[in-house]
């Protein structure tokens, strides 16, 4: 499992040494807006279930903010650092507890992510929504470009996936370099 990488040793903890030929990419990306975004719904959720118990006491709707504090307790824990990773073979997304790997060679294509601006700032996480008329996988930001990625064989139902970076040429170049080989 991919937890943190050590650009010193180059070693990733939970997985085998590696050289540093292998990685060609490495970034590590975070967003205050998004970390305080979740923490303000926290805190307003634990606010709203704290006043709920004080005056009406233990009832359904009080359940309903103490479960929407906790959710978004852990979206501010898990959601805080999108790391990216291009090796020889692969592209790794980690999002905390999530990752997705997508081998280089099932990359049909990769581009900047052109959405229509609801879309494009309606959340930040992992999200899985239609754009024309395929499903995709997204792990971003709101204030960062973003990259999308077709795939050449569907992974379950997802036909692509995008994510935030900071430089979204360079991982593009380094992309389009590894699938047309």
């Amino acid at each position: 499992m991919f937890w943190a990488f050590d650009p010193l040793s180059l070693t990733l903890k939970g997985e085998a040494m590696i050289t540093n030929k292998n990685v060609k990419y490495y970034e590590k990306l975070s967003s205050k807006r998004t970390e305080w975004l979740f923490i303000a719904l926290t805190i307003l959720f634990l606010l709203l279930f704290v006043w709920r118990v004080n005056t009406r006491g233990m009832n359904a709707l009080a359940v309903v903010f103490l479960i929407f504090s906790c959710l978004f307790l852990f979206y501010a824990v898990n959601y805080r650092t999108l790391i990216i990773r291009i090796t020889a073979n692969n592209l790794k997304l980690a999002f905390g507890i999530f990752t997705w790997t997508v081998p280089l060679n099932n990359i049909e294509s990769c581009d900047l992510d052109e959405i229509p601006t609801l879309m494009k700032y309606g959340g930040a996480g992992i999200h899985f929504m239609m754009i024309r008329k395929r499903y995709r996988a997204s792990f971003d930001f709101l204030e960062y470009p973003r990259v999308v990625i077709a795939f050449k064989k569907k992974a379950g139902p997802v036909q692509d996936i995008s994510f935030s970076t900071r430089q979204p040429e360079e991982v593009l170049r380094i992309i389009r370099e590894a699938i047309s080989k």
